[in-house]
C-alpha cells in the first residue's frame, strides 16, 4: 500500500517564509542605526587623517626670519641716485652685512657721502656704521666723525665748514640732524665747542650741547684788517 504525503493545510505559510519575515524585521530595527554607525566610522577616520597627516609648511611670508645675516659684501660700493638721476649718497667700506630681522646694514670702515637737494656734500666715517634699510638714518659707531663742507647758499651767505666728531653719531639723513648721548666736539669753521650730550639741527642751524660745556670762539678778522 502506497504511503500518502501530507500537505500543509490551506492558508499556512512555509517555514522559510517566517525566517524572511523574521530577518526582515532584524533588518528594519538595524537599518534605524546605519546613520548612528556611519556618523561614528566618519569621525573615527577624520581623527585618524588629522593625527597622522604632516604639517602643512607655513607661507613663504611667514617664515622665521634668522637674526644672522643672510648676504654680505667685502670692499664694496653702493651708490644711490634721486629721480632725477642725481647722485644722492655714495657708500664703502672694507665689508658691508645685511640682516634681515631688523633690515639693517652693518658696515665696517664705512666711508658715507651725502650730498643735498642743494649739491652741498656731507661726509660720514667711522670704524662701524649701523643703516636702517632705505638709508635715512645711519649711527656710526668708534671714531665718528662727518663733515659738512663750507659753501655759499643761494643768497651767497657764507656757510661755513661744520664737523662733529665723538665715539657715537646717529644721522638722520632726510631730516639733517645729528644727535649723540656721549661727548662730542663740534667744529664750526674756527670756533669749537665740546659738550657731554649733543643735538645738531641743520634746518634750523641749532646745535644743543648740556652738561660740561666748553667752547672756543675765534674773533673774525675784519675787513681791511692786516692777515
Amino acid at each position: 500500500m502506497a504511503a500518502s504525503r501530507r500537505w500543509p493545510a490551506r492558508g499556512a505559510a512555509p517555514g522559510w517564509r517566517h525566517v524572511l519575515d523574521r530577518l526582515s524585521r532584524g533588518w528594519e530595527r538595524t537599518a534605524i542605526y546605519i546613520p548612528v554607525l556611519l556618523m561614528g566610522l566618519l569621525a573615527l577616520g577624520t581623527y585618524w587623517l588629522v593625527r597622522n597627516t604632516p604639517e602643512a609648511l607655513p607661507p613663504e611670508g611667514q617664515k622665521a626670519i634668522s637674526s644672522e645675516p643672510d648676504y654680505y659684501m667685502r670692499k664694496f660700493g653702493i651708490k644711490t641716485f634721486d629721480d632725477a638721476g642725481q647722485l644722492k649718497s655714495d657708500v664703502t667700506g672694507t665689508e658691508v652685512r645685511h640682516y634681515p630681522d631688523t633690515d639693517t646694514l652693518e658696515i665696517d670702515k664705512a666711508l658715507i657721502r651725502s650730498y643735498s637737494l642743494e649739491g652741498r656734500l656731507t661726509t660720514s666715517t667711522g670704524d662701524r656704521a649701523l643703516t636702517n634699510g632705505d638709508g635715512s638714518e645711519v649711527q656710526l659707531i668708534g671714531n665718528a666723525r662727518v663733515v659738512r663742507d663750507a659753501a655759499v647758499d643761494a643768497n651767497g651767505k657764507e656757510i661755513q665748514r661744520l664737523e662733529f666728531r665723538g665715539e657715537f653719531l646717529h644721522v638722520f639723513v632726510n631730516d639733517e640732524r645729528v644727535k649723540s648721548h656721549l661727548p662730542v666736539v663740534l667744529k664750526r669753521g674756527a670756533d669749537q665747542f665740546e659738550g657731554d650730550t649733543f643735538a645738531y639741527d641743520n634746518l634750523d642751524r641749532v646745535a644743543d650741547l648740556k652738561g660740561r660745556v666748553k667752547g672756543v670762539l675765534v674773533p673774525r678778522k675784519a675787513a681791511g684788517s692786516l692777515p
